[in-house]
């Protein structure tokens, strides 16, 4: 098992069957598609916009599974484990690590507000301790506006003394630059092993320039493609080209309900209407949004 590639990752949308439950093949597939067809580094499964926290315990614990059979490489994958119950938690990155997965991103526990450092502390030592496994890499997922429980850069590094590298990086998706470079400079980013992922690609060469390892984000499921060629863009006047164009349809991506939209792009892409499906209490986009967001993607990709 191998630590995650540095570069970009999706933070892969879900699809749904009729009565709920997560279509594992059709997001197995949609996956692969991101990878070899989308721009995509590697994937990051039910995360914030693969509505993990509304897909069923026993939907989660066989995907790592599904990924296998599937081909992803351990490296490639980077699934989100993170539950209220620390409970839940463990047993999700055991079944990531039983089928060859290493890489796991963990939301703090976040039912209860307002809690110490030192409980948030307490919540990663056992996830660490109960699955026991010197091949395990966590990626911390520091959320707030989601989670309402923020990892600050004094747990971070507190963690990363205790464990290791086991503690491998941080996904910041609090859109703050500030944070991540807060969240850099204590821990060394990945001059010392630790990869940071600020949320948005339009942040990509501003984080890489401190020591950032790439990102991790929404908007990459349709804009992958414009995020690779930004990276792989040497230094001048065509990389300011590239990220003007990243941070263009990143700005049109956010006028959206994030998941929703990339669920729509998605149905068009394939013409299967059954990638609208969300798992309540979120919705669709409305037939209104719908238009407004075809002329904006159909504007993005004629530039």
């Amino acid at each position: 098992m191998t630590k995650a590639k540095r570069g970009i990752y999706a933070a892969a949308i879900s699809p749904f069957h009729a009565d709920g439950s997560l279509d594992t093949d059709k997001l197995t597939g949609y996956c692969r598609h991101l990878v070899t067809d989308g721009g995509c580094d590697g994937v990051a499964p039910t995360g914030t916009t693969g509505e993990g926290s509304s897909v069923a315990m026993r939907d989660r614990l066989g995907l790592p599974q599904a990924f296998q059979a599937a081909g992803f490489k351990s490296d490639q994958v980077i699934f989100g484990t993170g539950a209220p119950a620390i409970g839940d938690s463990i047993a999700l990155t055991k079944a990531a690590l039983e089928a060859g997965f290493c890489n796991v991103l963990v939301l703090p526990p976040y039912y209860y507000k307002n809690v110490s450092d030192d409980g948030l502390f307490a919540a990663y030592a056992r996830l660490v301790e109960q699955v026991g496994s010197d091949d395990l890499r966590v990626y911390l997922y520091h959320f707030p506006q989601m989670s309402q429980t923020p990892l600050s850069p004094e747990l971070v590094v507190r963690l990363r003394k205790a464990f290791g590298p086991i503690i491998a990086g941080l996904k910041d998706s609090s859109g703050d630059f500030e944070q991540s470079r807060a969240i850099v400079e204590a821990t060394g980013g990945i001059s010392e092993g630790f990869d940071v992922y600020p949320s948005s690609e339009a942040m990509l060469w501003q984080g890489l320039s401190i020591g950032t390892a790439g990102i991790i984000s929404g908007s990459t499921n349709i804009f992958g493609a414009l995020a690779q060629t930004a990276l792989q863009t040497s230094d001048g006047p065509e990389r300011e080209t590239a990220m003007a164009a990243v941070k263009r349809a990143r700005a049109m991506a956010s006028k959206y309900p994030m998941m929703a939209a990339m669920k729509q792009a998605e149905a068009w892409r394939t013409g299967d209407d059954t990638w609208t499906r969300m798992g309540p209490p979120l919705v669709g986009l409305t037939s209104d949004q719908q238009a407004a967001f075809r002329a904006d993607l159909a504007a993005v990709h004629s530039a």
